[in-house]
Order: C-alpha cells, then sequence, then structure tokens
C-alpha cells in the first residue's frame, strides 16, 4: 500500500511509549499497534485529529503517501 504510518518516528521523536498515549487518545494499544505496524486499513479523523493533538504534530507527520510498483494508481499518473 502506498500510504505509509511514520507513528513509530513520532512517538521516538516525541519520547513518548505507545501505551501513554493509547492512554491520552482512548485508543487501544491493540488498535494504535495495528496502525503503527501499516495494517490499519482506515483510520477516523476523529482519531487522527486526536493523535495529532496529543503528538503536537500535523497529519502530514504521520501519514505519508510512497507510490511504488503495487500501487495501481501510479500507472495512471504516467
Amino acid at each position: 500500500m502506498p500510504i505509509r504510518v511514520s507513528l513509530d518516528r513520532v512517538l521516538l521523536e516525541k519520547r513518548m511509549s505507545l501505551t501513554e498515549l493509547a492512554d491520552r487518545v482512548g485508543v487501544t494499544i491493540a488498535n494504535l499497534s495495528i496502525l503503527k505496524t501499516g495494517k490499519a486499513r482506515a483510520v477516523r479523523f476523529s482519531t487522527l485529529a486526536a493523535l495529532c493533538r496529543e503528538l503536537d504534530c500535523q497529519p502530514g507527520d504521520l501519514i505519508v503517501y510512497e507510490p511504488g510498483p503495487d500501487d495501481p494508481m501510479a500507472d495512471e499518473e504516467e
């Protein structure tokens, strides 16, 4: 998938644990772990907003688009 989540990098920069973030945001550690490992298929805007609030960052700091060979939309752009 061409969407990459950089939650682990931002957590490291902010010196915050996944457990602490889960407590602050009100999301389970399991769900944050799914997001962190890139296995999530969707994220609610309310969750994204809460993550940005607690991590003092922008959505673009957490989510990056990186087209690759497995991205069906990459062929259409050429």
